[in-house]
This record gives structure tokens, sequence and C-alpha cells, in this order.
């Protein structure tokens, strides 16, 4: 494969620019985010047809993209902003969104020679997907400076791929969706998007902002992380593979209550465990990010920010290697059952009390984490000439360890984007029991 060139590079602001000097207050859930990256995914489209009825005109579409995420932005004025901080005199410091409309980054590029086949037919992802987003390689605190939002246009030979990134202290994976689906619907024609983003955090009761922390935080800023050589692998499961593992794991621990995602990730974390050489008596973890939207009454779905809390299972590499999917899924289960909203609540209270910035150093030895959602919509986005045919994430907070969930293309499947050591993928590519379950490649 040839590499990424790039074709121009430009801010893109908000059209209108309604808002002057609107702030919106971090909270902890943000701030907890700020030495780790960015979100990245970007979807894969088939290249604009010549222009006719109802078509993108080829020759146009960059031109049109820039105007449609002018118009959006319009809805999202914090992710045309920057970071500002307020230094306070007792040694601590607040961080906020200036939503001053210095704009976001849009860039074109072309990938010479590359054809959606080069993309999407390997067993492995192909590095060069990571030169598909903008903005690589910045943490989220260096927002203050750089774009908060990042778009790359990336004409492959026959296809066309939107890259975004966003700063994951402004934003979840609910609210990078809720902007990205936004932008296709603005694309598309609509006047109006169909679900405006709420700003405020006032459904934190008893919270008082800004959240101060202590000014020694930003002595962190500059640790760098050095990781080993990792490969990634998009491992396809269909609608009826997963029907039989839920089915599966809930008779086995003789319930009804785990759910689909609960049984493939735990058949997941069990299958990596089996194929990595491991001490016995080592303890692993795998760390759910569970939303808070269904939980808190006060927090609207369309919360514009971060909503997310992490929670761990911890068990030893023997226990995982002897147990049933059903028993790891059965605790994976209990353990999302008991996070009500009087709990999000205090463990909000608890991190203003004691601050802690979430590091990549936390999550690299025996961990697995889990990051995205099949509920997403991102096939539905289509900004004018079709639907997307595959999702990719970049970069951003990749580790030994790091699984991303995607919804497939055909409806109830899933795909899982699994970051691992390649001689743990390609362990997991010998091992029958676990490939049986997977959809092979065509």
């Amino acid at each position: 494969m040839e590499g990424v060139r790039c074709i121009s590079s430009a801010m893109v602001q908000a059209a209108t620019q309604k808002v002057e000097n609107e702030r919106v207050e971090l909270t902890p859930w943000d701030l907890h985010l700020l030495l780790v990256g960015p979100i990245q995914k970007g979807l894969l489209f088939p290249k604009p047809k010549p222009s006719g009825e109802n078509e993108i005109d080829q020759s146009n579409f960059i031109h049109h993209l820039k105007t449609s995420l002018s118009n959006t932005l319009d809805y999202f004025p914090p992710l045309a902003g920057r970071l500002a901080t307020t230094e306070h005199d007792d040694d601590t410091i607040s961080f906020f969104i200036d939503c001053n409309n210095a704009g976001a980054l849009f860039i074109h590029a072309e990938a010479d020679g590359v054809t959606i086949s080069e993309f999407v037919k390997p067993v492995y992802v192909p590095s060069i997907v990571h030169s598909f987003f903008p903005l690589n390689g910045l943490k989220n605190y260096e927002g203050i400076l750089k774009p908060l939002l990042g778009v790359q246009v990336t004409e492959l030979v026959d296809g066309i791929f939107v890259g975004c990134t966003i700063n994951h202290s402004v934003a979840d994976g609910t609210s990078f969706w809720h902007f990205f689906n936004s932008w296709s619907e603005i694309s598309r024609g609509s006047i109006h998007i169909s679900k405006s983003p709420v700003f405020e955090s006032s459904f934190i009761d008893g919270i008082n902002f800004p959240i101060r922390v202590p000014q020694s935080f930003v002595k962190q800023f500059h640790e760098e992380l050095i990781l080993p050589p990792l490969k990634e692998r998009v491992f396809h499961f269909s609608k009826q593979s997963i029907a039989k593992l839920k089915a599966k794991a809930n008779a086995e621990v003789g319930t009804n209550s785990i759910s689909s995602l609960q049984a493939l990730l735990s058949y997941l974390w069990r299958s990596v465990i089996l194929n990595r050489k491991l001490d016995p008596d080592e303890e692993m973890s795998y760390y759910i990010l569970i939303g808070a939207r269904a939980r808190m009454h006060k927090l609207p779905e369309e919360y514009f920010g971060n909503a997310v809390k992490v929670e761990s299972i911890t068990m030893k590499a023997k226990e995982l290697q002897e147990q049933r999917v059903g028993d790891i899924a059965k605790e994976m289960n209990r353990v999302i059952a008991t996070q009500t909203e009087e709990k999000f609540i205090k463990d909000l209270e608890s991190w203003i009390a004691s601050p802690k910035l979430l590091t990549m150093d936390t999550v690299m030895r025996n961990v697995m984490v889990t990051s995205s959602s099949p509920r997403f919509n991102m096939y539905g986005n289509d900004f004018g000439w079709g639907r997307p045919i595959a999702v990719r994430s970049g970069s951003a907070n990749k580790f030994d360890g790091k699984i991303t969930v995607f919804c497939g293309a055909k409806e109830g499947s899933i795909d899982i984007e699994a970051c691992l050591l390649p001689e743990t993928l390609e362990a997991m590519a010998n091992d029958h029991e676990f490939m049986d379950t997977v959809i092979q490649p065509q």
C-alpha cells in the first residue's frame, strides 16, 4: 500500500456563529480523561457516483462536506471551541470549554493506490488506516491549543473514508455518534437535525461548578508511554452465533439475565486468556464502561459530554481458563446491575473530594477494556451518496487488550476490533473453538 497524501487543510467554523463567549463546564467524567487520547472512529463509503438525481457531485463533494459540517457545528458549538483554564489562588485549576468558534480541523487527503478490497480484506487491520485520522498523538488536555474536532476525508481508488477525531474530555461515544449522525443528516439535505444536543450539567445535584483540581495535575501532562508492537483484527460475529453464545451462557448458570453483549465479551475475554502465556495466579481485570444516561433520571438522553463510568471484574488467569463463559458473564452482569443512580452520584462526589486522572499506564498490564457499543448508529450514516460498508477506529488509546465493539453491517451482528500482541492474535486464529463462532471474511 502507498502512503496518505494531504491535498488541503482548513479550519471550519460554525456557519452562523450564534454562540458568543458561551462557557461549558467540565464534569468529573470529562476531567478524569485529560491525560488520555481522543475518540477516533471513521466510516468507509463507496465513492460517490457521477452527479445525477439525489447524488453528490463527485468533483464538489469536499465543498459539500465542509459546508454541511459548518452548518452542523451551529448545533454543536463546543466542537468548534477550545479548552480553557482558570487558575485559582488556592493552587487549584479549573477547566472548561470556551465556545469561541475557533473552528474544527478539516483535512482532504488521498490514499494513492489503496482500494476498498485492500482496506477490508486483510486478516489484520492495515496500519495505514491510522493515517486516515487527523490529530494523531494528541492528549485531551492539548485541546487548550488544538482543535477539539478534526475530520479527515481520505479518497481511496474506489472509496471514501471519513475519519473523525473528537476530544474525549468533551464527548463520549454516545455524543460522538450524536454529532456524526447529525452531520450526515445535514449533509443529506435536512434543514434541522432530529435530535438537538443538551450541554447543561445541572443534572448533577449538589455539585458546584467549576470543579477545581490541584495544579500539580499539570505536571503529569508530559509523561510518555512506550507500547509494544501490536496488531488489530476485526472479528465478525453473526446474529445467530451471538444468540447461541447467549443461550449457552444463561443455561450454564441457570438464568436468563445475561445479555448478548455480556455473553460475547465474556467469551472473548476467556478466549484471549486461554491464548496468552500467563502465570495461572496472575490477576486479570476486565474494565467495563457503564453509561449513566439510562440510570440518572435528570440526565437527558441528548446530553452532550461524557456520561460514563468504569467498573471492573478481576479473576486469576486459572479461574478464567477453568470457568465456563456463563460463570464469567454472570459476574459481569452482577457488576453492571449494581450501578444505580445513587452509586453514580456518590462516585462523582468521591472524585471531586479526591480527584485522580486516568492514565494509559493504569490499563497497560493484564487488563482488557471495552469501548464503543453495538447500539450506536454507525451504518445509518449517509452523507448523500450511500451507506457505509465498514467502520474502523484510529490509533488513540490503543494497548494490548483494547477491545472496540461495533455493530455489524448486517442487523444483529457485532464486529469486535481486538488490539492485542501479534502472538495472541495468531494463537486465537489457531483456536478452532473460538474461530468456529467467527464469520470468516469472504
